[in-house]
């Protein structure tokens, strides 16, 4: 038995839709820039410029229905709608043609954002830690089993207090799920327990405390989550 300093916190974990059980967590990917839309109001552009991989601890894992406190050192913080991949089974190089393979399932996410350090990072050409992988930066739905289908396409939108500020189809990535498992594969090893948040599309926005927040994807279970003061 291990005889650690102190004990070790929780493992960071998800829901599973239909089970008891939770997929653990072992580390978080994002995708930049995965669709043309966003990628124009971000200032780039979308046909010269690949997606931009970047990580959040795990336990930036946020349930659903739970609030997110408004988090310290920013004026512009912002929410971005995503698809979720949840990786199951690991590998390195791991071909397009057999990617799918490696996904226990999908989920809805949300990539929490302090955009005012991210582009402050940008302009400095730093790293965008403090401006994504903050507390509870990464609220996620329950995460729906392989068994019940892949999803490749299918309505993605977000609500700010029931109103619509973004909306899309998830045919319009640029870089499709086994794309994007088979580039990031060649530059880790994927971990059973992986996350990967896939990009969003353009109306990114500000969030203020009181602000509720709403997501879904045909076919997943959505997404709900208030941002609060920060005690």
């Amino acid at each position: 038995m291990t005889d650690f300093a102190f004990t070790p916190g929780p493992v960071p974990s998800v829901a599973v839709t239909g089970s008891s059980q939770r997929f653990p967590v072992h580390r978080i990917y994002c995708v930049g820039r995965n669709y043309a839309d966003h990628a124009q109001e971000m200032g780039t552009d979308p046909k010269s410029d690949p997606p931009v991989f970047f990580t959040k601890p795990p336990d930036a894992v946020t349930a659903t229905g739970a609030s997110v406190p408004m988090p310290p050192r920013t004026a512009n913080f912002h929410y971005e709608i995503e698809l979720v991949v949840a990786i199951g089974g690991g590998g390195a190089r791991i071909k397009a043609a057999d990617a799918l393979g490696h996904v226990f399932g999908y989920a809805v996410g949300i990539d929490l954002t302090r955009r005012d350090l991210q582009q402050a990072a940008k302009k400095r050409g730093e790293p965008w830690d403090v401006g994504k992988a903050f507390d509870h930066s990464a609220p996620i739905g329950a995460i729906r089993p392989v068994a019940r289908g892949h999803v490749a396409s299918g309505r993605m939108w977000l609500k700010v207090n029931n109103e619509i500020r973004q909306q899309t189809d998830l045919a319009n990535m640029i870089w499709s799920v086994p794309e994007i498992i088979a580039e990031l594969s060649s530059l880790f090893d994927l971990q059973p327990g992986d996350l990967i948040f896939t990009g969003t599309p353009a109306g990114v926005g500000p969030l203020r405390p009181g602000d509720r927040i709403e997501g879904g994807i045909d076919g997943l279970e959505g997404l709900a989550t208030t941002i609060v003061a920060r005690a």
